[in-house]
């Protein structure tokens, strides 16, 4: 299980839900047999889920930061579709499960491993399991950002961090991650931005009106990023600053 990763995981829990005696107990509907929904709309309500399961896993682990930044950097060198989407996507999510593997592998032992041997119920399971996520969300979400979402949702002050909801955490922690991305790639465009700036002048100086200064530039901005080894630095401090 640590090794399939958190895509693994939730592709494994939510089937396994819709066959136990409390299928949709996560979302506090009854399956009693009186006023209970039918198997077949549980399954169409789990399979609901799982397509919005990508936008999950996008929103709430550190893929998020990753792509805003890496994005960033393509832009500040000129490379129009260089690397591709699907390239800088592909990285940030192996990137993202290198970080998320030992959050994924404590929310499998205290929540999967005890629901599976009988001893937690799905909706003990949830609480259980959720408590590693809530750690990892506190860690990088901003106080500034939970008190506006207590604000906004009308809930009451929580007495410690602990006490704090999901559905609280979770938005805090995407506007947190989405400042955090931005002021990133606001000092990577500074080197290359001095670059443009420096090129447009000795350009437009010996008149070169018609060539625009992009096409002149590019070559030395990548240039400049290749010789300082600019990915290894990118990663590296991106990895890193999920490590403090």
């Amino acid at each position: 299980m640590r090794k399939a990763g958190w895509l693994a995981f939730f592709a494994a829990a939510l089937p396994a839900a819709a066959a136990s005696a409390e299928p949709l107990s996560l979302l506090g509907i009854s399956a009693g047999k009186s006023g209970g929904l039918s198997v077949p709309m549980q399954i169409v309500i789990l399979l609901t889920m799982m397509t919005l399961l990508p936008a999950a896993v996008m929103s709430i682990t550190p893929f998020l930061r990753i792509a805003v930044v890496l994005h960033f950097l393509r832009q500040a060198l000129g490379t129009q579709s260089t690397p591709s989407n699907q390239v800088l996507l592909g990285l940030a999510l192996f990137l993202t499960i290198v970080i998320v593997q030992p959050v994924v592998a404590d929310i499998y032992r205290q929540g999967w491993e005890p629901m599976e041997a009988g001893k937690l119920t799905a909706q003990q399971a949830f609480e259980q399991g959720s408590k590693p996520l809530r750690q990892f969300l506190l860690r990088f979400a901003r106080e500034k950002d939970i008190r506006l979402f207590v604000e906004i949702a009308r809930a009451p002050a929580p007495r410690s961090p602990a006490d704090l909801d999901l559905q609280i955490l979770i938005p805090a922690y995407i506007l947190s991650e989405l400042k955090t991305g931005f002021q990133i790639g606001a000092v990577l465009f500074l080197p290359f931005l001095v670059i443009d700036l420096v090129v447009a002048s000795v350009t437009l100086s010996i008149g070169m009106v018609q060539l625009p200064p992009v096409m002149v530039s590019a070559p030395f901005k990548i240039l400049l990023f290749v010789l300082v080894d600019g990915w290894n630095l990118v990663v590296g401090s991106l990895m890193r600053s999920f490590r403090g």
